[in-house]
């Protein structure tokens, strides 16, 4: 039976960000049930970096995700993930307050965030209608090139050694004399320490662990690739609705990205969209712009997986030994990937974090308040 210091149950943006983090000093595997790692929430990311997603608690994890996006280290990729495009919050005329509620929640975060005009708008996106009239420009907002930054974490992590081994089913593990030993169905495995890195599967890898769950809950999100009739350019702003009624994003040749910004309750699967969203999708978008839209080219849905107060769930169990959890990275796994990983790492190896770390409360993320 191969042994190893850790083994990590998922090989998505969590389960590979935190290998390369542990790899230097820790033998590692990984157990990714797919075929591909990534397959599920990482590979169907919407893919932006914004300050203000997720709220005023997530906000520093992203802010100290930044440097590292911008400017890995040479060794490990040789651009930054992250280019830039803005967004824009926007609201309906009966909605003022929201922006107000908005400006006030991130007041105390160090987030650039203006109230512009209707005329700023008009600006930046064609064709939007008039009742869409109040709005909170975030300017730092970028695109992430998500795939390029999840595959750099696994090339990384497998360069120190690191074994990935995919269409790996979990199926069970038992801690005796302080071994983990887990069963799948390419075989059996030890290892020191489990991490629980599984995504929307998170409660269920717990159960077969015998390790009580924490209560991680999957939701179904949707996203469509239209082509307009219309043009517009590709660099527009990200645009999204204060009421949390949709997002959308430019792309090549007239391209966008749409979603109703769905959240509905699922089992762990693999999503798949459906119809009735992708109809309050395009309901929603023509509400606020005047765009025809010719077809639509793509449909994806993925899912989202929260903890109980929606904060990510870092640390060791506080029932179990060496049953570490890193999982409830919701929509915004991706971008603050850089900074989570190295805060696992710090609580697993005693580490020093950097000193940009210095003002994030951990207490608030760790797996003990549950």
């Amino acid at each position: 039976m191969n042994h190893y210091d850790i083994i990590i149950i998922g090989g998505g943006i969590a389960g590979a960000s935190l290998a390369y983090e542990l790899s230097p000093q820790k033998n590692i595997l990984i157990l990714e049930q797919e075929f591909s790692p990534g397959y599920h929430a990482t590979g169907r990311s919407a893919a932006f970096w914004s300050q203000t997603y997720g709220g005023p608690y997530i906000e520093p994890l992203t802010s100290a995700s930044s440097t590292f996006l911008r400017n890995p280290p040479m060794e490990f990729h040789h651009e930054g993930f992250l280019g830039h495009r803005g967004v824009i919050n926007i609201a309906h005329k009966n909605q003022k307050s929201l922006v107000d509620n908005m400006l006030d929640q991130f007041a105390n975060n160090d987030v650039a965030l203006e109230n512009v005009s209707q005329d700023f708008v008009w600006q930046r996106v064609p064709d939007v209608k008039i009742d869409w009239s109040y709005a909170v420009w975030e300017p730092d907002c970028c695109d992430i090139d998500a795939t390029a930054l999840h595959n750099a974490y696994l090339k990384a992590a497998k360069k120190n050694g690191v074994k990935l081994l995919c269409s790996a089913q979990y199926q069970g593990a038992t801690r005796k004399s302080e071994t983990w030993y887990v069963t799948t169905n390419k075989g059996e495995f030890s290892g020191d320490i489990i991490i629980n890195a599984a995504g929307a599967w998170a409660d269920d890898v717990a159960v077969k662990s015998n390790v009580e769950p924490i209560g991680i809950t999957p939701y179904r999100r949707t996203v469509i690739e239209c082509q307009i009739k219309q043009d517009i350019p590709e660099t527009m702003p990200l645009i999204v609705a204060l009421d949390g009624s949709f997002y959308f994003k430019a792309l090549p040749h007239n391209h966008i990205w749409l979603s109703p910004h769905d959240e509905t309750k699922s089992e762990a699967c693999d999503a798949v969209a459906e119809e009735i969203d992708i109809a309050i999708a395009i309901d929603r978008l023509q509400n606020v712009v005047g765009w025809d839209i010719v077809k639509i080219l793509k449909k994806w849905a993925g899912l989202r997986s929260f903890s109980q107060d929606r904060l990510p769930v870092i640390g060791f169990d506080k029932k179990t030994d060496n049953y570490f959890w890193f999982v409830g990275q919701g929509g915004f796994g991706i971008q603050t990937a850089p900074a989570t990983a190295k805060i696992a790492s710090h609580m697993i190896l005693q580490n020093i974090l950097p000193i940009e770390f210095n003002n994030i409360a951990l207490e608030r993320y760790k797996a003990d308040r549950f």
